[in-house]
């Protein structure tokens, strides 16, 4: 399984950006309005800039009451660990486990293609694990 099986299968596919000039105020409102723990942070919503999520503000909160005055620029985690469509599942399970990320983005020939979170790959290996059992409780029951 590739991370291109994922994006397939979720059902929004648009990848969600803030330019890094944005409030912090407006980025909080894009996080509530689509539901989502982390934006893709780009200049032109093409590029990846960085990434910025809800833990990126807890840790800034935490540091400086006011940070919601700032911008995502200030905020936001520059260097990224991102993905291609060609990785494994598993490949990008380690990943995150082994840098305790839950966000991924997917990036092919330097442009963005999507945006992968743990609850994707998890939702994506339960979906598979319960297909092999209903085809083994078929071929199982077939001779029954």
């Amino acid at each position: 399984m590739r991370i291109h099986d994922v994006l397939q299968a979720k059902a929004i596919s648009e990848v969600i950006t803030v330019g890094p000039d944005a409030g912090v105020r407006d980025l909080l409102a894009l996080l509530a309005e689509h539901n989502v723990g982390a934006l893709i942070v780009s200049a032109d919503g093409t590029s990846l800039d960085g990434i910025v999520s809800e833990r990126d503000i807890v840790r800034h909160l935490h540091h400086d009451g006011t940070v919601v005055n700032n911008t995502v620029g200030a905020i936001m985690t520059a260097v990224v660990q991102t993905c291609t469509p060609d990785t494994t599942v598993d490949e990008l399970m380690a990943t995150m486990t082994s840098m305790r990320i839950r966000h991924v983005p997917v990036v092919e020939d330097g442009a963005l293609v999507g945006i992968v979170s743990i609850g994707d790959v998890v939702k994506h290996k339960i979906d598979r694990l319960e297909f092999e059992r209903d085809q083994l409780d078929s071929y199982v029951n077939q001779g029954a």
